[in-house]
């Protein structure tokens, strides 16, 4: 009768446990943090604003993990299973089908939702920074301002005090010459400029100026030869006018949404028109410049996309060994895409601007058991962190092989 009676509670606690376990459990949030970046924040928002698809925020209170796991694994199949708040979401997003990540585990969603939770969490912290730091950013403008207008007044009272000064040493030039009894009625501003044009009639001041003319000039050709190869500032008119201000700053989409390679290849790679379909198929639709994607589908022909960084040849450059295992932020070759309209060459990408970087950096070996006899070794026998230089990055055949 005991065992009649226990068996049933046993399953309910089980069940139960697994739910508490599902839900209750903290995933890791940096791993969601990176899935969310890498998969969701190109449609989706982890607050309420709405994307191409709803806000994530309080996801985990509408729905079950069950029904989010199986969501997030197969949405097509529970579209077709008759799911009322499925299909209603469906036909709410004009029939827009997410796409499916069968290879997320609960360890991935349960990330993703603890990060959802957290950043939501963190939300107006942020927001009261942000608007501390403007607060702070237009009292420094301002004191800057002031210092200029202060630096300006002291620069032109210089100047009045130097023209006066030149008056008062020719006047008494002209008194120990003698020439006291004489009264130059004349101007100041006449005076000072006879003073200037003896200095410039001057045979050492001629040589000198001319000299200085052709060391400038000279310095001129050595800068321009320099500049030989160097794109600096360069920033092409596109075939379609792309933002990544909007795209990378607003809507923060993470750059290996579009450039697939960035972390894992050589190549950063330049997305496809169907990359940009994921999200113009419901976006912006009667836009003549998304109708340039559509007609590129429709005659299978790709969109002439103008390279703005370009390495010569002879250079070998992988994008993952920087971005993966060196950890850099793109922003490190690139500058702050995200804040630019037309992307353009922000550094020079010489190599020895590439050099610099090689002396300056340390090597990224937290967590990389490659690099563990190398650091040992350069402890033994060095003082300050380990940089690139020190594991040969400055050998020639590091890049030009």
């Amino acid at each position: 009768m005991f065992k009649t009676h226990i068996r049933p509670l046993l399953l309910l606690f089980i069940s139960l446990s697994t739910v508490t376990l599902s839900f209750g459990q903290e995933g890791d949030a940096a791993l969601g943090e990176k899935i969310f970046k890498n998969n969701c924040a190109a449609c989706h928002s982890f607050g309420a604003d709405v994307v191409v698809g709803p806000g994530l925020k309080g996801i985990d209170e509408r729905k079950d993990y069950d029904w989010i796991k199986s969501w997030i694994n197969n949405p097509a199949a529970v579209i077709a299973s008759g799911d009322k708040y499925a299909v209603d979401l469906y036909e709410e997003y004009n029939k827009t089908q997410m796409t499916a990540f069968p290879g997320f585990g609960d360890a991935e969603i349960q990330g993703l939702l603890t990060y959802i939770k957290e950043a939501n969490a963190a939300a107006p912290v942020v927001a009261a920074a942000v608007g501390g730091a403007a607060t702070a950013g237009t009292e420094d403008s301002q004191q800057g301002s002031f210092f200029n207008i202060i630096l300006v007044t002291l620069l032109l009272l210089m100047g009045l005090v130097l023209v006066a000064l030149i008056a008062i040493l020719n006047l008494l030039s002209k008194l120990s010459k003698g020439e006291g009894a004489e009264i130059d009625n004349r101007g100041i501003g006449e005076q000072v400029g006879d003073s200037l044009k003896a200095i410039f009639q001057n045979s050492t001041v001629k040589s000198a100026i001319i000299v200085l003319f052709l060391l400038f000039g000279a310095k001129a050709t050595f800068d321009g030869l320099y500049g030989i190869g160097v794109h600096q500032g360069y920033a092409p008119t596109q075939p379609i006018p792309f933002s990544h201000k909007l795209h990378a700053g607003d809507m923060e989409i993470d750059c290996s949404y579009c450039h697939t390679g960035v972390y894992k290849g050589k190549q950063a790679g330049i997305p496809s028109a169907s990359i940009c379909m994921n999200c113009h198929n419901t976006i912006k639709q009667g836009s003549p410049e998304i109708q340039k994607i559509y007609t590129a589908l429709e005659t299978d022909q790709p969109i002439e996309w103008v390279r703005v960084h370009n390495l010569p040849d002879l250079a070998y450059f992988n994008h993952s060994q920087h971005t993966n295992v060196a950890g850099l932020d793109c922003e490190n070759c690139h500058g702050e895409v995200n804040t630019m309209e037309v992307v353009e060459q922000r550094h020079t990408l010489t190599m020895g601007w590439c050099i610099d970087c090689h002396r300056q950096t340390d090597v990224n070996s937290k967590g990389n058991e490659y690099y563990d006899k190398l650091v040992e070794a350069h402890d033994a026998t060095s003082v300050g962190g380990m940089k690139v230089e020190d594991i040969g990055g400055l050998e020639c055949a590091r890049c030009h092989y």
